[in-house]
């Protein structure tokens, strides 16, 4: 089965191989929907195409099938953790508990029940990469607040769960972010969203806060601090 291959640019812990044999769910679903989130990804359709493509790029993280046409996924994790640190999160339509004792006892950092969430595997994907670029995290250094990571693509949470951004939702926290507590115009958001402010229709700028809340409140990160500001837009409440 033929795959359509993008090769991974330099940011670490974003560089992100997907091996899946179903061309839709590979390109149309994950694929697409990774790179929404701001990951660079390589896609390939058997585990040949995805050793092929290690020759010439390096991957942060693998995201492997279990079922492929040649290798079984749990073989190429297996393949994998020998060679080296990549992350790997395995993906599966089976509920075999075998399958996820197999891959985990097989160096598997998460195991992921298809059809694959793709907030949840983008979530799974930031935080993994986070820990294999910095190590653990000391238990004196957690958040007490919200707070965006270096990157501005995951928004975490007090209490440690970790949302993954769209580029949309990214501009949004950001532009909030950064007037630390101050009230943003309307206008001003729409600017960062957008190219042309006269083409945008408000009502997206409503309906992107509305998803940002349900999306904390849906992943039990609690109420985000995002408040609406009578007359003047929306600020981060993050005290």
């Amino acid at each position: 089965m033929n795959a359509t291959h993008r090769a991974p640019q330099a940011t670490p812990g974003r560089r992100i191989a997907v091996l899946e044999d179903d061309a839709t769910l590979r390109e149309e679903v994950i694929a697409a929907g990774l790179r929404d989130f701001g990951f660079d990804v390589f896609t390939a359709g058997s585990a040949a195409e995805l050793y092929r493509g290690m020759i010439h790029h390096a991957f942060d993280i693998a995201v492997l099938d279990i079922g492929l046409p040649d290798e079984d996924g749990l073989t190429v994790a297996r393949h994998l953790r020998q060679m080296g640190d990549m992350g790997i999160v395995m993906l599966t339509g089976s509920n075999a508990r075998r399958n996820h004792l197999d891959a985990l006892q097989l160096g598997a950092d998460a195991f992921l029940a298809k059809p694959v969430d793709v907030d949840i595997l983008a979530g799974t994907l930031h935080a993994l990469g986070r820990r294999l670029r910095q190590g653990p995290v000391p238990a004196e250094a957690a958040a007490i607040n919200w707070r965006l990571d270096a990157e501005g693509w995951c928004l975490m949470a007090p209490n440690g769960t970790v949302l993954a951004l769209t580029a949309p939702e990214r501009a949004l926290v950001q532009t909030l972010v950064d007037a630390q507590g101050q009230p943003v115009s309307r206008e001003t958001l729409i600017a960062a969203l957008c190219t042309d402010v006269y083409a945008f229709d408000p009502h997206r700028l409503d309906m992107l806060v509305h998803r940002l809340r349900r999306k904390a409140t849906d992943a039990g990160a609690g109420t985000l601090p995002l408040l609406t500001s009578r007359g003047s837009g929306y600020l981060f409440a993050n005290a």
